[in-house]
C-alpha cells in the first residue's frame, strides 16, 4: 500500500513556491504559515536552512518576531535532496545562501511530486540580485513578493540597507545591522554615504 502511494505521488508533478523580498518583510513568517497549514492537514513536512544562518538558533528557523519552527541545518542544497525524498512538503529558508545547485534540487523535488516552498532575499545590501534567487523565481509556479515598511518615510520598502561599515556580502544581522528602505530613500541614502566616504578619503598627491 505504501509503495502504491509513493508511486502515485511521484506520478504527479509537485511545484515550487518562492517567497521573497527585503529583510523585515515577513518572508520567514509567511513560510512558517504555509508549512503549519500543511502540518495541520497531516502532510509530511520537512524544513531546511543553511548552516551559516545561526542568528537566533543553530537548528530552528526563527523569524525576527521570535516565532520558530523545527528545521535541519544543512551544509549544501544537495543534502536536502538526500534527506527529503519522502516528504510531501519541503520548506527552505534563507535560500540565497545556498549555491546554484539549489535550483536543480528544487526542480528535482518538484518532479518527485513534492511541494517546495522557498524563502529568501531577492537583493543583497547593494541592491543587486542575490545568489540563485532570480533563477528560483524564474522556474517557480508561484512567486510572492513581500514588502517591509520603509524606516525613513513609511512607504513600502524593498531594499535592505546595511547600517554598519562591512563590505562582505554575507553579514547576518537584524535591526542593528540593517534597515528596510523604499527605492527613493535607499538611493538617496546610499548616494549620501558614497559622497561622505569620498570626502573622507585622503587626497592623492
Amino acid at each position: 500500500m505504501f509503495l502504491e502511494q509513493k508511486n502515485d505521488r511521484q506520478s504527479c508533478r509537485g511545484w515550487i513556491e518562492v517567497i521573497t523580498g527585503s529583510m523585515f518583510s515577513g518572508k520567514t513568517e509567511e513560510l512558517m504559515r504555509r508549512l503549519r497549514r500543511a502540518m495541520f492537514a497531516k502532510q509530511s513536512v520537512e524544513v531546511y536552512k543553511p548552516t551559516v544562518d545561526v542568528r537566533y538558533s543553530e537548528t530552528d528557523v526563527v523569524s525576527h518576531d521570535s516565532n520558530s519552527i523545527s528545521s535541519v541545518a544543512v551544509e549544501n542544497a544537495h543534502n536536502i535532496l538526500l534527506l527529503a525524498s519522502e516528504a510531501d512538503v519541503v520548506g527552505i529558508d534563507e535560500a540565497q545562501f545556498f549555491g546554484p545547485e539549489i535550483v536543480d534540487v528544487c526542480q528535482k523535488l518538484a518532479a518527485m511530486g513534492v511541494r517546495v516552498i522557498v524563502a529568501g532575499l531577492d537583493m543583497d545590501y547593494l541592491g543587486k540580485p542575490f545568489g540563485s534567487m532570480p533563477q528560483l523565481m524564474a522556474v517557480a509556479e508561484q512567486v510572492s513578493k513581500m514588502h517591509a515598511i520603509c524606516s525613513r518615510c513609511g512607504n513600502l520598502a524593498q531594499y535592505s540597507h546595511r547600517l554598519v561599515s562591512a563590505e562582505n556580502l554575507v553579514l547576518l544581522g537584524s535591526t542593528e545591522q540593517y534597515e528596510p528602505l523604499c527605492r527613493t530613500c535607499y538611493f538617496a541614502t546610499t548616494e549620501a554615504e558614497a559622497c561622505a566616504k569620498k570626502e573622507t578619503q585622503p587626497a592623492e598627491n
